[in-house]
């Protein structure tokens, strides 16, 4: 049953990584249609980010009362609806109205599984967890491509993905049995050590470490989500690339992220999660300076790749390692307090870069990407020292 449900897991995480770069893949084409300009993109992202904090924030309340199972199935049905909403918008409010629900399904889901990897599996079976979220993140920005290539609208790319959904949450529910049973095993097994109430908020931000790791995962999330927002933008506003190319090789960013979590997970067997993280910044460091390199599409290509392929260890290693550095009985509360920070940083960042390539140049990307690498360093050794 146990390795059933990982299984159930890893199909979770496809669907939650699915939708996370279409908006970034369509956006070249929906900026037009819709008479907005192009750092509007960041608009709905952030309205997406607040839905994802709200809910991480909640995950410790919901997962106790409902169980892991309800909460991921209902996620993803919740994310579902909301992309077929983006599908059949024909305004930029409908779009910000049905990111809304979008929001509020990830975060939920997120947190809830990651805790429940974190505590019952080994290292690997994170990073392996989190490839599975690359693998649905490279997948969107495909269908998308290959959608736009053929002469069709970026609407039916978010029809077929929300398909896609549906079909997951139909498995997730079939699912809830073997939840059950999971959930009064684990509550025989942790009662012991769980907390009996939810932490407050002002509780977890004094716990030591809780600010530097917050810091840390805002600067992460900033990283991954600016480049995949803004990545086609950068290659068709400044590189000169067509769209339905610059959405394909946008996704080689996410392609790099899948492939760098199935690498991590035999890695994790001789590394332990510092070492990946500490390797993960290197690799970031380098695609950075590569985007910086006057060679046109080979320069920007190796550096997308680079900078997936850094990104892959770093989120699921320092998930892993929270129950660690803060206890089993505050781990849940302390990954929704991680997902939340992170979301704030995928809130407030490609906004930020959006308005400073709507009022300076896009060309700043590499830049601004180098900015964040270094403050989320700087953090992550802070919060070694602290626990």
């Amino acid at each position: 049953m146990v390795q059933l449900l990982l299984a159930i897991s890893y199909i979770a995480f496809i669907s939650l990584g699915l939708p996370d770069a279409l908006l970034g893949s369509a956006w070249p084409m929906m900026y037009r249609e819709f008479s907005v300009p192009v750092s509007y993109a960041g608009g709905i992202s952030m309205i997406i980010a607040v839905g994802t904090i709200i809910s991480s924030l909640q995950s410790d309340r919901l997962t106790r009362r409902f169980g892991t199972g309800k909460v991921t199935a209902f996620s993803v049905l919740l994310t579902a609806v909301a992309l077929f909403g983006f599908s059949i918008s024909h305004s930029y409010f409908a779009l910000c109205l049905w990111a809304i629900p979008y929001g509020f399904g990830a975060g939920s889901v997120d947190a809830s599984l990651n805790n429940y990897v974190a505590l019952h599996y080994a290292s690997r079976h994170m990073s392996w967890l989190h490839c599975m979220w690359g693998v649905g993140a490279s997948v969107g920005p495909y269908v998308m491509g290959y959608v736009l290539s053929n002469g069709q609208n970026w609407s039916v790319g978010y029809c077929v993905i929300a398909g896609f959904q549906m079909i997951l949450t139909v498995i997730l529910f079939f699912s809830l049995p073997l939840w059950n049973k999971q959930k009064q095993s684990c509550e025989v097994n942790l009662d012991a050590s769980h907390q009996d109430k939810p932490l407050s908020l002002l509780q977890l931000i004094r716990i030591p470490g809780a600010k530097e790791v917050m810091v840390t995962f805002f600067c992460y999330c900033a990283i991954e989500q600016t480049t995949g927002l803004w990545t086609s933008s950068y290659l068709v506003l400044y590189r000169g690339l067509s769209t339905d190319t610059a959405a394909s090789f946008a996704s080689l960013f996410f392609v790099g992220i899948t492939v760098g979590r199935a690498l991590s997970g035999f890695l994790t067997m001789k590394l332990n999660d510092t070492q990946m993280i500490r390797m993960g910044n290197s690799l970031i460091l380098v695609g950075i300076l590569c985007l910086f390199l006057p060679l046109g599409e080979k320069s920007a290509l190796v550096g997308l790749v680079l900078v997936g392929l850094g990104c892959a260890p770093i989120y699921p290693s320092i998930i892993h390692s929270t129950p660690v550095h803060f206890g089993a009985d505050k781990s849940q509360a302390m990954i929704g307090l991680q997902m939340a920070s992170a979301y704030v940083g995928t809130c407030l960042m490609p906004p930020v870069f959006g308005v400073i390539a709507n009022h300076i140049s896009v060309a700043l990307l590499p830049l601004y990407l180098l900015f964040i690498l270094v403050l989320m360093a700087v953090m992550y050794e802070r919060l070694l020292k602290r626990t």
